[in-house]
């Protein structure tokens, strides 16, 4: 799961060892807090690190054009979940964006299509 900026190559391997190896997989079974508690305890790795995996996971598998990088980017402004993302004002989080990396952020139109897009998505993770 390179696609995870900051899941190391370690911890990739203990995902893989307890047979999670793709973000689909993450996602699916990190779902819930008992899942998440299950995959660290599993793995041998903090629950708090599955959570920020599964957040990521779930920003690039659903919403389409946000690579990893981009899902890394949107954590450093603030958001962290679909969920969240769904309850920006576009303007206001392309201001953001481009605050905190103005070579990485995407263009306004971008934002404005991701933030519509997960207004129109279920809510996948539960806490």
């Amino acid at each position: 799961m390179t696609r995870i900026v900051d899941l190391n190559d370690e911890d990739d391997q203990k995902l893989n060892a307890i047979g999670i190896w793709l973000c689909a997989e993450l996602l699916e079974k990190g779902a819930d807090k008992a899942g998440r508690n299950a995959i660290a305890d599993e793995a041998g790795v903090d629950e708090k690190n599955v959570l920020r995996w599964v957040n990521q996971a779930d920003l690039f598998s659903r919403i389409p054009g946000v690579s990893e990088k981009l899902a890394d980017l949107l954590e450093k402004a603030g958001v962290d979940t679909v969920v969240e993302l769904a309850t920006r004002v576009p303007a206001n989080l392309h201001a953001k964006l481009v605050e905190t990396d103005a070579e990485l952020a995407p263009s306004a139109e971008e934002v404005e299509s991701w933030v519509a897009q997960a207004k129109e998505l279920p809510r996948v993770i539960s806490h």
